[in-house]
């Protein structure tokens, strides 16, 4: 059996969902073909306990590169709330004290530095390298829904030469010595190079350094803001419109092969013909497809994810050390957990020796505090709330061949957790109604498993930098948006594709735009693929 499309899109995950809302509000048929019984990919909503009426983003938690073009475009129906608290940091040798980052009233923010510092000097250096990375963010995120720009444009468009090399030229670990002075503050802005990403700050790969400007360059802000109702709802909204518009989405389908000429072969034997094909899966997935299909991969290195997701319900938020701070102030934005720098560093170097970080580096935050819809009425009521637990320095070779299980990193989770608590995480979990604590935690074989993610990475591998090489052919709207493999009618339309990472969309809108160019081209019946494959 056969069946032809314009675009045939390989994956549900959230980017291709924006690719199938913006190609069938064009007028062109769609199809999106998608293994599990659901769409949404990472960007879901899930109970994970039975029982009990909590909604939690199980996977993707916060949203800052969502471009605000794509949701009006779309007409996406979804909330995203601006945390009043940036971020709140015990000090790992006093957790009696810590930083916290307070949008709402800048003295209290330079109290904390104060405190744990001992001046005010460091809190005048964190503002002024944030102040000093503001044009990047202003300058890059208006670009990732446009054509790439070529590196020379970029520079000159920031106006920063210094900046732009210490960002783009030197692992960053030297930026961040040579802007702050405290082991503590160093680690707070070091995280931002981490997230997913196994590196040293001092790493020549620059790794750290695209994962940090990815962080600081979402909403042209680098805030991250909270999903209303959840990540599901992000999803939800994307699907909504992509059905709307007229596109088709299976679910339940499994592809084995893709054809460089457009063909996509479901499991069963069924062939789903179009006359392009956008995979929203890994390169390294795709690569595995394409050779199924009779066409060369781009030999895609194996990605590894570097994280551990530790979802929880509380009865109570616990109790701090700190009593300066509130623990509604503290959990409502980023609480970093033994994350200095050269405790981010210790971790990095145990983990590369096969080791479970000890302790782990992790930051936590508390949705429900932001939004409590996620709790039904009565859990609300009740003063529950939940907690997301983000480990660093969890590489997917600790868990891949089974010498380190899930019990063990979450008890290293707790360990850590409960050092700059004033009471155990354990003492106010919520119980579900069959007496069993309300915590689960996700590993990167977790991912891999459940959602097709090889090694767990939520990048689907290495993170490019959002402009082109000043070299790089740029001659096909493949090309130019950032979304070309090496077979004209196969374009990358996911977390793969330049500019790709995170809960975006940015991967699915330049997918559809180049896209639309080729398809408005190559209007005519010709440029249609024949369907009598070997596989047909």
């Amino acid at each position: 059996m056969t069946s032809t499309w314009d675009v045939a899109i390989v994956g549900g995950g959230h980017n291709t969902l924006v690719a199938a809302a913006y190609l069938a509000r064009a007028g062109h048929t769609v199809t999106v073909i998608e293994r599990l019984d659901h769409v949404g990919g990472a960007a879901v909503s899930e109970r994970p306990w039975a029982g009990v009426d909590a909604r939690l983003s199980r996977y993707s938690y916060l949203v800052s590169l969502l471009p605000e073009r794509v949701i009006r475009d779309l007409g996406l129906d979804i909330t995203l709330k601006r945390r009043r608290y940036s971020s709140y940091t015990p000090s790992p040798a006093d957790p009696g004290r810590g930083i916290l980052v307070d949008r709402g009233d800048d003295s209290a923010t330079v109290a904390s530095f104060a405190r744990v510092t001992g001046s005010t000097d460091e809190a005048a250096r964190f503002a002024a390298f944030y102040e000093r990375l503001a044009p990047l963010a202003q300058t890059l995120f208006p670009t990732v829904t446009d054509p790439l720009r070529r590196e020379k444009e970029v520079r000159a468009a920031i106006g920063d030469d210094d900046l732009f090399d210490a960002v783009t030229a030197r692992p960053l670990g030297e930026l961040l010595r040579a802007s702050l002075d405290s082991d503590i503050v160093r680690g707070i802005a070091l995280t931002d190079g981490l997230i997913g990403t196994f590196a040293s700050a001092d790493e020549d790969s620059l790794r750290q350094n695209r994962c940090f400007l990815y962080h600081v360059i979402g909403g042209g802000t680098g805030d991250w803001d909270v999903p209303v109702g959840g990540m599901g709802q992000v999803s939800g909204a994307l699907e909504k419109a992509a059905r709307a518009a007229g596109a088709e989405i299976r679910t339940g389908a499994t592809v084995t092969a893709i054809s460089p000429d457009g063909e996509v072969l479901l499991e069963g034997g069924e062939t789903v013909g179009a006359r392009l094909v956008l995979s929203g899966v890994g390169p390294a997935v795709l690569d595995r497809l394409l050779a199924a299909g009779g066409g060369a991969g781009t030999d895609a290195a194996i990605p590894e994810g570097a994280q551990l997701k530790v979802n929880m319900l509380l009865r109570r938020l616990p109790r701090l050390h700190d009593t300066s701070v509130s623990p509604e102030a503290a959990f409502a934005g980023t609480f970093h957990v033994n994350e200095t720098l050269s405790q981010l560093e210790s971790a990095h170097a145990a983990a590369s020796t096969g080791s479970i970080p000890d302790p782990l580096p992790a930051e936590i935050y508390c949705h429900s505090l932001t939004d409590p819809s996620i709790l039904g009425p009565e859990l609300r009521e009740s003063g529950a709330q939940t907690l997301t637990l983000f480990g660093l320095h969890v590489p997917h070779r600790l868990v891949a061949d089974g010498r380190v299980d899930r019990d063990a990193l979450l008890a290293a989770a707790q360990r850590s957790l409960d050092a700059v608590l004033a009471e155990p995480i354990a003492d106010v979990l919520y119980e579900a109604p069959d007496g069993s604590p309300c915590i689960e935690a996700r590993t990167t074989a977790d991912l891999e498993d459940s959602l097709g993610m090889v090694g767990g990475d939520i990048f689907h591998g290495a993170l490019s930098w959002p402009w082109a090489d000043d070299d790089a052919p740029l001659d096909t709207p493949a090309q130019r948006w950032g979304v070309a493999t090496l077979h004209p009618r196969v374009l990358l339309c996911g977390s793969g594709a330049q500019r790709g990472g995170a809960v975006s969309g940015i991967g699915g809108h330049n997918a559809a735009m180049a896209a639309m160019e080729l398809l408005d081209t190559h209007s005519g019946a010709d440029d249609r693929p024949r369907l009598e494959s070997a596989h047909g």
